[in-house]
């Protein structure tokens, strides 16, 4: 199910995502949205809508201090709220002492983060990330379309992930921050 595309050029993140919702041979396209501005941060999730619902509606996330630098924020700050978030919605999970969530992307001050399911944060050498289903098909388009206007790299990822995917489905939504 999904893809979500995010692009950092100029300043400015822009991400991106399908309206399909699936569960392997059954797919509806659904209106509620899979990227959320929380504050400072543009949110684009996969896994499950209901993380997504409380990312996007229940998250609330202390200010970053002066003294410490955005990426040490999102590991620590940013994350204990993501977790107590999912923890106090009934979504976060926990196994032999070990949380899990799910995915989702992160745009916050121009650059993008991979929260993955055991909470890591990631930050790619490149200026662009994708997750979901259609994550490797937005990859490649993405770089291949080096060049090209940011938000048409953003849609021309989405379609090619559409076009070979099962899991993925027009109509896009592309928020900038």
């Amino acid at each position: 199910m999904t893809c979500i595309v995010a692009l950092a050029h100029g300043g400015t993140v822009y991400m991106g995502a399908d309206s399909a919702s699936s569960d392997g041979w059954s797919m509806i396209e659904r209106n509620d949205p899979k990227i959320f501005r929380v504050g400072p941060f543009l949110i684009g999730f996969t896994t499950s809508f209901r993380m997504g619902q409380l990312l996007g509606y229940s998250l609330t996330v202390p200010e970053r201090r002066a003294d410490v630098e955005p990426f040490a924020y999102m590991c620590t700050t940013f994350i204990e709220a993501v977790r107590s978030c999912l923890k106090s919605g009934g979504y976060a999970s926990k196994q032999n002492e070990r949380e899990e969530a799910g995915v989702f992307l992160c745009g916050y001050e121009g650059r993008i983060f991979r929260i993955d399911s055991d909470y890591h944060v990631g930050e790619s050498l490149l200026n662009f990330s994708a997750c979901g289903c259609g994550q490797d098909l937005a990859l490649g388009s993405l770089y291949s379309t080096v060049g090209l206007d940011a938000e048409q790299r953003v849609t021309t990822a989405l379609c090619a992930a559409a076009r070979f995917s099962a899991g993925v489905r027009e109509p896009f939504k592309i928020e900038t921050l």
